[in-house]
């Protein structure tokens, strides 16, 4: 409780910090190690999500920090709630998201001694994070929660993890708050400008790749009149897809997994590749064979707003520190000769024929035709939320990602992203549209969550392909083992029936024209709800078959 001395507890000032840094959604699995910052919370405005597991806590706020720019927030007890909630700060760190979490830690006087779930969190995060930290000085509270939120959110954003000692939390202390953090635009030099200008304007096969974070609807939209302008063929990396609008006659389409065969020979044929945002990655790089490790045989500028990602992996022709907004509208406003260029127009060509129409499939569920469905019917501000499998596959060829944000999944490939997700977005948008796609051992991960979304009221669509495989491993399994199956089978539960015993809708799905009707009978129930998929399990990617996959490395083993 609060006193009339203007004295507060330590955990009464944190909360108050929190405010000040405009958090407004917290995520929690409640522990004895924070109770005063528990209680701090009862009263205040701040929205305080309970959650199921750690895990799921740390992604919700994951998705917070991806969509919005600024630090997601949870709170998560010592010991295993910690290492419970390391998956979401392996994504934050793996998808430059600004987090910050608050771990509960075992009284100052007992550390040390291995007490009761006792950790080194700077040890054991210390890998995954920007910056952990443990408070023992009350009175710095402001200081130090001040400093975790300019650290996960500027420069390339991360996730930070402070440690909250028990007893320090019940000190009371007189303190003044800090101000509020503040997000910095590190904005493009005038000379790095005429140098892109001079390269951009001799260039005639030039490609522009956006990824990354510290992106905006507003920086999204400056390039896409600046693509526009110049006639710039532009593709996304992996799952940064919202980055761009699909349906843009300069958009190429997305440098992924199982990336259109055309995009990548045109990248391999570009004479200029400007990459905007993003650090070019094992995934959109696919495998490090697209561009030659350190000098990449094509002149390459790279754009990112961590200094220390310059040079990385790629030593570029012309290296820019800037935010994605602040080389955005430098870049508008160069004043350049128009392009007569005909490549973003046979780009986008390109990118409309990979997409326009469902690959056969077997089985009775055509995977594609039901994100073909889904991007011709959900309102233009729906939101897709999604984990990771094969099953995704689907979702990046064939639902055209229309604004920013409208895609939250993790780069990081994380199983039990995409239920997490969907709490998060609709806390955080409770008037738009929220579909999970979940594959069925991904849902599984954390689909536990779904409890929270019936417990807050939280209405969106779950749709699980449900085909009784790790997807993605029985792939590559057979791929390099034929035949020999091993630990990738499942046996699912009654998933309709799982949605029903929460106290949300469930439905089963098995024929694609079936599809139409369950779904928005989901949507009409006004709970949240689950809607199975059965899949075939020979359905393995847009492209190919299980059996393919088995006999192709048969023939090629001379079998």
């Amino acid at each position: 409780m609060r006193g009339k001395d203007n004295m507060r507890t330590a955990a009464e000032v944190l909360v108050d910090q929190l405010r000040i840094h405009g958090v407004r959604h917290v995520f929690c699995v409640p522990g004895e190690s924070y109770l005063a910052v528990l209680d701090a919370f009862h009263g205040s405005d701040l929205a305080v999500t309970v959650c199921r597991q750690e895990g799921g806590a740390a992604m919700m706020a994951e998705a917070i920090g991806k969509v919005t720019g600024r630090p997601g927030v949870c709170f998560v007890t010592r010991g295993p709630g910690a290492t419970n909630a390391a998956a979401g700060i392996h994504i934050a760190r793996q998808d430059s998201t600004p987090l910050v979490m608050f771990v509960g830690q075992v009284a100052r006087d007992m550390r040390e001694r291995e007490a009761f779930q006792e950790l080194d969190y700077r040890a054991v995060f210390g890998s995954m994070t920007k910056w952990a930290t443990e408070i023992d000085d009350p009175a710095r509270v402001p200081e130090i929660v001040s400093r975790a939120f300019f650290t996960a959110a500027n420069g390339r954003p991360g996730p930070v993890v402070v440690a909250i000692p028990e007893d320090m939390l019940i000190e009371r202390v007189d303190v003044p708050d800090a101000p509020p953090f503040s997000l910095i635009e590190i904005s493009p030099g005038p000379a790095d400008m005429k140098t892109f200008a001079e390269m951009l304007t001799a260039a005639r096969r030039p490609i522009m790749l956006l990824g990354g974070s510290r992106w905006s609807q507003a920086a999204s939209d400056s390039i896409a009149r600046f693509a526009q302008r110049h006639l710039l063929p532009v593709a996304t990396t992996f799952r940064r897809a919202h980055l761009f609008d699909a349906l843009h006659p300069c958009y190429a389409g997305d440098l992924g997994i199982g990336p259109n065969p055309k995009l990548v020979e045109r990248i391999k044929g570009a004479d200029l590749v400007i990459l905007l945002g993003g650090r070019l990655g094992e995934l959109p790089s696919q495998s490090y064979t697209l561009f030659d490790i350190p000098q990449p045989q094509v002149p390459f500028v790279h754009i990112h707003p961590g200094a220390e990602e310059l040079g990385r992996v790629y030593s570029p022709h012309l290296a820019i520190n800037a935010t994605p907004g602040a080389f955005a509208a430098a870049a508008e406003a160069l004043d350049l000769p128009h392009a007569l260029r005909a490549e973003a127009e046979a780009a986008h060509a390109d990118y409309l024929d990979w997409t326009e129409k469902p690959t056969a499939q077997p089985g009775g569920v055509n995977f594609g035709a039901v994100m073909v469905w889904l991007r011709n019917n959900l309102p233009p501000d729906a939101i897709i939320c999604n984990g990771a499998g094969n099953y995704a596959a689907w979702i990046h060829r064939f639902f055209r990602m229309r604004r920013f944000g409208q895609h939250v999944a993790p780069t990081a490939g994380s199983m039990g992203f995409g239920v997490p997700a969907a709490v998060a977005m609709k806390r955080l948008f409770p008037d738009r549209q929220i579909v999970c796609v979940a594959g069925d051992g991904d849902f599984l991960m954390n689909g536990q969550e779904f409890a929270t979304a019936v417990q807050y009221d939280l209405p969106f669509t779950v749709l699980i392909a449900d085909n009784g495989l790790y997807g993605t491993i029985r792939m590559h399994q057979e791929r390099e083992y034929p035949g020999r199956i091993s630990a990738t089978t499942l046996r699912n539960p009654d998933f309709p029936a799982y949605a029903r015993a929460f106290g949300g809708f469930g439905a089963s799905v098995e024929r694609t024209e079936d599809f139409a009707v369950a779904f928005n009978d989901a949507q009409a129930s006004g709970k949240p709800a689950i809607v199975r998929l059965k899949i075939d399990p020979e359905a393995i990617t847009p492209v190919t078959t299980l059996s393919k996959i088995r006999a192709k490395s048969l023939a090629e083993r001379g079998r």
